[in-house]
């Protein structure tokens, strides 16, 4: 059995669960996410808890159990807390500057890039070599974290580039001279 899938989800005050067939909407504090499931995983709600079950040990549905039920705490989570991943940019003259909604960096392109955020992330600056995105739904978040750092990945050389906060880049040696 499902290690993953067994552990029931425990619900927070203010956020509040509705099943319609294999369609699960989750609303709260922050916000409200809908999400289809497979229809053979069983989900039910009791009290402030929420289960998920499993109809056989076939392959296919012991493959979905975990995965509906780490989906279904990643909505809790989302609209009870959110979620954030921080990007750190390193390098001489690599800034980032928030200008209205868009995410501007400057990472000795010839050009500055922008990006946009979609709808429901929000982007923060804090200083100018550190970026912040936040937002209800994990994998958007991850997405957009994961296409600002694709705009100068870092480089092991020297290290220079956008990666995330805490990552560690494996540095290589450079050429060795006669």
């Amino acid at each position: 059995m499902s290690r993953v899938g067994k552990k029931p989800i425990e619900i927070p005050t203010g956020v509040t669960v509705t099943i319609n067939g294999n369609i699960v909407t989750v609303k709260g504090p922050k916000g409200e996410l809908t999400n289809t499931f497979n229809p053979d995983i069983e989900i039910k709600v009791e009290e402030n808890v929420i289960n998920v079950s499993r109809p056989s040990d076939s392959k296919e549905h012991r493959t979905n159990h975990g995965t509906t039920r780490a989906l279904l705490a990643n909505m809790v989570e989302g609209v009870s807390k959110g979620f954030e991943r921080s990007l750190e940019l390193i390098g001489v003259g690599y800034r980032a500057q928030k200008q209205g909604k868009k995410l501007v960096l400057n990472v000795g392109y010839s050009h500055p890039v922008e990006i946009e955020p979609e709808e429901g992330l929000e982007i923060d600056v804090p200083s100018n070599t550190k970026v912040t995105v936040k937002g209800i739904n994990k994998e958007r978040v991850g997405a957009l974290a994961a296409n600002i750092r694709d705009v100068r990945p870092p480089e092991p050389y020297k290290g220079k580039g956008i990666r995330y906060e805490g990552e560690y880049v494996r540095r290589k040696e450079g050429k060795t001279g006669k």
